[in-house]
């Protein structure tokens, strides 16, 4: 009877090792899917508010994933009331991301503390640690496979990916990834009470340079009733993108 326990307990555990390992296969495959050097883009986000107006912000983006850092800056071309506005955010793996903001009206570069990554990021619907989780590394989560479903005609598997850093705004991370080219097709956000507070929707992907990419991403903020869409209006990939707009000069200056 022992022998028997025993028996059950380890198929039970080497199922259970399988079954994670699997989970971070399939969100590593979906997060390392696209192979590039840099990323420069130009999008609109179109901002929803609860009683359905809208306001619209035209973006500037440039990535650079080189030299083992991810670095990204952000610069608002209109409305007019922000245009100027210049946002650095530099990823060193295992470690938080820095970031610093320049705002005209300050006319100064300021840091962006770490009391403040689950902030509003501009009006938006993103947060401070929204943007800088755009390229989040597989290894600061434990994933793990709920199940497989169908979600508007694709066969998804259904993922639960939870933060290794307590200190992170979600408590977990559902993601709904198509089985048969791993693309994400949504994720569902956690707040600490465990309270679905965030809904990512990827709305539409296109073959940009051979490489199947987002170009319609909705993110809504289910408790308040907004959303902020990010349409994709320009991308490159691998262009040439100086080094020095990656610093907290170029913020100040917005010059190279």
């Amino acid at each position: 009877m022992k022998r028997w326990y025993i028996s059950i307990l380890l198929m039970f555990t080497i199922g259970t090792t399988l079954f994670a390992q699997d989970a971070t296969e399939i969100v590593a495959k979906s997060r390392n899917r696209i192979q590039k050097q840099t990323i420069s883009t130009r999008g609109r986000m179109v901002i929803t508010a609860k009683d359905g107006s809208t306001t619209e912000r035209l973006v500037d983006e440039y990535s650079s994933f080189t030299g083992g850092k991810t670095r990204n800056v952000v610069i608002f071309q209109k409305p007019a009331s922000i245009a100027g506005t210049r946002f650095l955010t530099i990823q060193t793996p295992g470690n938080k991301a820095d970031q610093w903001i320049f705002l005209p009206s300050l006319g100064k570069v300021r840091r962006i503390a770490a009391s403040e990554s689950s902030g509003s990021f501009m009006g938006t619907d993103f947060s401070y640690d929204d943007i800088a989780s755009a390229d989040r590394s597989v290894d600061e989560d434990t994933h793990t496979l709920l199940r497989e479903e169908v979600l508007n005609g694709a066969s998804c598997y259904v993922i639960e990916s939870k933060p290794k850093d307590s200190s992170y705004q979600y408590s977990r991370m559902i993601s709904w990834i198509d089985k048969t080219n791993y693309l994400v097709c949504k994720t569902e956000l956690y707040d600490k009470q465990n309270q679905l507070v965030k809904l990512v929707e990827i709305l539409k992907y296109e073959d940009k340079q051979g490489r199947l990419t987002p170009m319609v991403t909705k993110m809504s903020s289910v408790q308040k009733g907004t959303s902020t869409t990010l349409y994709v209006e320009i991308i490159k990939y691998d262009d040439p993108i100086p080094e020095s707009v990656f610093t907290t000069r170029f913020l100040e200056t917005g010059r190279l």
